[in-house]
């Protein structure tokens, strides 16, 4: 048995931290117990700072980490999506899979034990099924033409059998709703649903919204220049007519896992109609992400007031400058700071790994679990994060 102590020890279960608490763990990492030392000055191991379980980032594109520093900032949705297919193959492939594996090393030491990754091709395949880190991957599609869904969807189930062939946990996603016909954005739907679990790029930003609500903007004006189909005008949020694409091939309630992405623009009206029908969601927020392209952040107040099962991503390099979970936490915590520190780390622990069914060995220090224990350091008065806090694996 080995014993770690800190000033802050976060369970991932509860928001209030055990201080100058400690954790006792297996040589393999199964935790033991967590308690409070009686005398914090004599443990023979105790760390400025905190302890927490591993982190579950809940959105990343790891396909995409070889577009670090490539793309301007605030483009909106339609600059972005004009930068994507500039630059996606402005790499070789043998360089592209040389930057995700060192960034998913970097994931790995940083703390983070598991991952909802977004593919939309084989060449993190390998590197996934090398790695320790957790990961299940959503095999994402596009596909503005009515006429391609077929083909798409056979594509796509190639993919999930090479996937498969690598032991790794995948299954078909759709991306979002002005990126596909309402056809295919119901076939992949009805996919991953069969898989049980659905990630989803939700109402990500305002352009997103007024292409659905009115038919205009920005992204409407980039798809229309393109020769490009768009969704059917529903004035509407975007939210609602996902649910009712979904409902086209699905009938309620939905009991399967479903994440929905971003959420920048996220109303009262659309998070009644979700909850409405989808029983096991979860809402993921990707701030530095929001900011990069769109200057925003979604309305984490009406989210909390809602109790909302929030998770934290990090999304790609083509819009974050890093992959780094506490860099996200402390965004959140800068931009809300009512929202306890405690609270965050749950969200970014033990929610994420709730959505992929693995709080019986992930996501929180509680005995039994195996979830990774993680250092962060440099904290200010209260153990609140800085713009200096940094995380280390210990196990």
């Amino acid at each position: 048995m080995k014993r770690i102590a800190a000033e802050y020890v976060y369970t991932g279960v509860s928001d209030e931290p055990v201080r100058n608490g400690f954790v006792e763990f297996d040589e393999d990492g199964t935790v033991i117990s967590v308690g409070e030392s009686p005398e914090p000055g004599a443990e023979k191991d105790f760390r400025q700072g905190a302890l927490t379980p591993g982190f579950v980032n809940s959105h990343c594109h790891l396909e995409l980490s070889h577009l670090k520093g490539k793309f301007r900032r605030g483009s909106g949705m339609s600059g972005f999506i004009n930068q994507i297919n500039e630059l996606r193959d402005s790499t070789s492939a043998e360089g592209r899979k040389r930057e995700a594996a060192a960034w998913m090393a970097g994931l790995w030491n940083q703390g983070v034990s598991a991952m909802s990754d977004i593919s939309n091709c084989d060449e993190t395949f390998e590197i996934k099924a090398g790695s320790p880190l957790y990961t299940r991957t959503f095999l994402e599609v596009f596909g503005t033409e009515p006429q391609d869904c077929a083909a798409v969807i056979a594509g796509v189930k190639k993919l999930a059998e090479k996937a498969a062939s690598y032991g790794i946990d995948a299954a078909p996603t759709p991306h979002a709703c002005y990126t596909m016909s309402p056809e295919l954005l119901s076939a992949a739907s009805a996919e991953g649903l069969a898989a049980g679990y659905l990630s989803y790029h939700s109402e990500e930003s305002p352009e997103e919204e007024e292409l659905l609500i009115s038919g205009t903007g920005a992204l409407a004006d980039n798809y229309h220049g393109r020769g490009l189909s768009t969704p059917p005008v529903t004035g509407k949020p975007s939210l609602i007519y996902f649910i009712d694409r979904l409902l086209e091939v699905h009938k309620p309630p939905f009991d399967e896992h479903v994440l929905l992405v971003h959420n920048v623009c996220l109303t009262q009206e659309a998070l009644d109609y979700a909850s409405e029908y989808l029983k096991n969601v979860w809402w993921t927020v990707c701030p530095l992400s929001n900011i990069f392209i769109h200057n925003a952040l979604p309305p984490i107040r009406m989210m909390r007031r809602n109790g909302l099962r929030i998770t934290v991503g990090t999304d790609s390099l083509s819009s974050n400058d890093t992959l780094d979970m506490v860099k996200e936490m402390y965004c959140i915590q800068n931009a809300f700071p009512d929202v306890p520190v405690g609270e965050i780390i749950r969200w970014a622990t033990f929610n994420g790994a709730d959505f992929l069914s693995k709080t019986d060995t992930l996501g929180s220090l509680s005995p039994g679990r195996r979830p990774g224990i993680v250092h962060v350091r440099n904290l200010g008065p209260d153990g609140r994060l800085t713009s200096e806090s940094v995380s280390e694996r210990i196990i």
